[in-house]
């Protein structure tokens, strides 16, 4: 890996400049600065959004509503081997997805030779040419589909990544000096470094350069239709006490960064270099490619905690034309806690944005596998309001995380669950799915590829269609009828697929050893 090389003095010197044009804001008063600030922002990046090209400019042509799954390596062989890649396309389009968001950027680590970063270890010793995510981009757009590679971690590192050793003045810092977060179940007081995380510095230079040069390279590479951000795009609100920010903040203020965490004016300058970060990324993919939109989409959280914990105003994003997709985590496990988090303002205002929507769905993971017939009414709450769907995370589907269900009969059911809700030949109804459980759930994907593979389990049939439109007050009654005709036998490469295992695809934290899990309400 050649990570490019810096120093405190380069820093400096690369901060002088700000400090510079600083000095210039402090003839204003701090809120009129700020306010005049924020305005020209929104307004020059609403006249932006008025001449963006639309999605439909993409290789691929953008679907009317996305339905989407998040890929990973972990705990899969599925980034290892070309041909299980094909297979788990071929699947999933065959069960009427239409978008892929394979992981890019893990853990401190990439899945290609990049410039800016490590390759994930695994993929470097098995299998280094082989490109996961480029190869999902050349098979899902022969099938018609778009892929928009997901940077899971954004700004976060792990605790002893190389680039927090190299560079410990990038890191964010809260006011006691420290930076380690422990998060999904680590400890700070047990758990090593490796699994700790910090926080790098959006309004750093150098983080600035690195951070869209990963992203850069990836665009300019592979036939992707966009890139993906999370809720690791972020700026942690208790952090912020490093000496570059409060070396920047004094130089725009004149003043120190206030004690308290939650001062309205330190998080909204805090949110500001955030947005800044972003809007140059969009001017970075704007030059690499001007005869066509290169998407942002966004995955946050709810808003409120986005806003207040994350210091993400994605409200302000969309206006502004800086990002062109949104998907909403909602991984609320019962139907009303769901519905509830789909009738918050904050997404009901969303639809009026003019950006496509979709709604974040746990489709399983570990113990918290939904059965069909939960998980197919969140989806019909979802698309009754105008949501695509995406869900967390490829294994949940069909593969090791298919619960009790079983895989062959999952896979079937998203199949019909998918050509009544979204294809234009739908009829909005949901079929009802009451799946006699299999012997033994599917066995999880062992940490590296093998040949071994696992029967598929045998399709079963499907209960008829239930009458009315689904309604959250009441248990919708089975309208009688005689039991349907089997389902029609799968394609050869949909066999293929199920008879390597759960070949699956994943979203948020891949590697090897079992993958942490979703952020959960």
């Amino acid at each position: 890996m050649s990570e490019p090389q810096g120093s405190t003095t380069d820093a400096r010197e690369a901060l002088a400049p700000l400090r510079r044009r600083a000095q210039l804001k402090r003839l204003l008063p701090v809120s009129l600065t700020l306010a005049l600030t924020t305005l020209l922002q929104l307004m020059g990046s609403l006249s932006g959004a008025r001449e963006r090209s639309p999605l439909s400019d993409s290789p691929s042509p953008a679907p009317q509503r996305r339905v989407g799954v998040w890929l990973t390596n972990s705990p899969s062989p599925l980034y290892y081997d070309a041909g299980r890649i094909r297979a788990a396309v071929d699947a999933l389009a065959a069960s009427g997805f239409n978008t892929l968001y394979p992981n890019v950027w893990s853990r401190g680590a990439t899945f290609h030779r990049s410039r800016w970063a490590p390759m994930e270890p695994a993929l470097a010793q098995l299998n280094p040419d082989l490109d996961p995510i480029c190869t999902f981009a050349r098979e899902a757009g022969r099938r018609g589909m778009q892929v928009v590679p997901w940077f899971e971690y954004g700004l976060m590192e792990p605790g002893d990544a190389e680039v927090v050793r190299q560079h410990p003045d990038w890191v964010l810092r809260r006011a006691d000096g420290s930076a380690l977060y422990a998060m999904h179940g680590a400890s700070l007081a047990t758990s090593p470094l490796k699994d700790l995380r910090v926080w790098l510095n959006p309004a750093h230079p150098g983080v600035r350069a690195r951070f869209i040069g990963l992203i850069s390279e990836i665009v300019q590479r592979c036939p992707v239709d966009g890139i993906q951000l999370d809720d690791h795009f972020a700026w942690p609100v208790d952090l912020g006490y490093d000496d570059t920010t409060r070396a920047l903040y004094r130089a725009e203020t004149g003043q120190d960064p206030p004690a308290d965490i939650n001062d309205r004016f330190w998080m909204r300058w805090r949110r500001q270099q955030l947005t800044n970060l972003l809007r140059e990324l969009r001017a970075q993919l704007n030059r690499l490619s001007s005869e066509r939109r290169i998407v942002i989409s966004l995955s946050p959280g709810p808003f409120r905690f986005a806003y207040n914990q994350w210091l993400q105003d994605w409200e302000l994003w969309a206006l502004g034309g800086l990002i062109d997709d949104l998907v909403v985590q909602n991984y609320a496990y019962s139907l009303q806690g769901f519905a509830r988090d789909l009738d918050q303002p904050a997404l009901i205002k969303a639809g009026t944005w003019g950006i496509p929507v979709e709604i974040g769905i746990l489709a399983g993971f570990g113990s918290r596998t939904p059965a069909m017939d939960l998980l197919s009414r969140k989806v019909q709450l979802a698309a009754q309001r105008g949501h695509g769907v995406i869900y967390f995370y490829w294994e949940g589907l069909w593969g090791a995380h298919a619960g009790r269900e079983g895989g062959g009969y999952r896979r079937a059911a998203f199949g019909q669950l998918h050509s009544a809700l979204f294809s234009p030949s739908g009829d909005g109804q949901i079929p009802s799915f009451t799946a006699t459980p299999s012997p033994a759930p599917s066995p999880a994907p062992t940490a590296a590829p093998s040949a071994a593979t696992t029967s598929p389990a045998p399709a079963r049939r499907l209960p008829p269609r239930l009458s009315p439109p689904l309604r959250i007050e009441a248990p919708m009654p089975a309208r009688p009828a005689a039991p349907p005709p089997p389902l029609p036998p799968l394609s050869p490469s949909a066999e293929a697929s199920q008879a390597e295992g759960p070949a699956p695809l994943t979203p948020p934290r891949p590697r090897l050893p079992p993958p942490e899990p979703p952020p959960l309400p």
